[in-house]
């Protein structure tokens, strides 16, 4: 821990900073499950997936960063290379052997949703922690997954 006038108690720090940390290698999973999808959607919908999903890149992009920072606004370390990442993600592995649209928009949809509980979840903790901006932090967060769960979704709900 680095030394901070935060006036959070110490205690109460090291647990958001290992919380925010655990979303922070959620999330970069996250990031790198949605260039995968990108990189690798092949059909009939391929312009409109492989711009959703760099969409959502770009968003999730966003939220590493700021779930990094605060993390080290709190006196800690942000825990984000490669292989810290793989330690230490819940989220599953992206399928590495799928080309269709609709199995993509299946493997998102269910990347989202697992990373959405989770922050959800974080919310709860942050909250019990006292500490609103972090809570505040992860309901923004949550707010955007939900809204690119329902753009991703949508495209499997047309079918019925």
């Amino acid at each position: 821990m680095y030394p901070t006038k935060n006036d959070l108690s110490e205690p109460k720090r090291v647990k958001l900073i290992e919380l925010l940390n655990a979303r922070l290698a959620d999330s970069i999973d996250l990031q790198t499950q949605m260039k995968q999808a990108h990189w690798n959607v092949k059909g009939p919908d391929f312009i409109a997936l492989h711009e959703l999903f760099d969409q959502i890149n770009s968003s999730v992009e966003e939220y590493v960063d700021t779930i990094a920072e605060r993390a080290v606004q709190l006196g800690g370390i942000a825990h984000g290379t490669a292989r810290m990442v793989v330690k230490h993600s819940t989220l599953t592995e992206y399928p590495g052997n799928i080309a269709s649209g609709h199995d993509h928009v299946e493997a998102v949809s269910t990347a989202l949703s697992a990373f959405g509980k989770q922050v959800r979840h974080s919310i709860d903790l942050s909250q019990e922690l006292s500490d609103a901006d972090t809570t505040d932090l992860f309901t923004e967060v949550s707010r955007g997954i939900d809204k690119w769960l329902w753009f991703v979704e949508a495209h499997l709900q047309a079918s019925k």
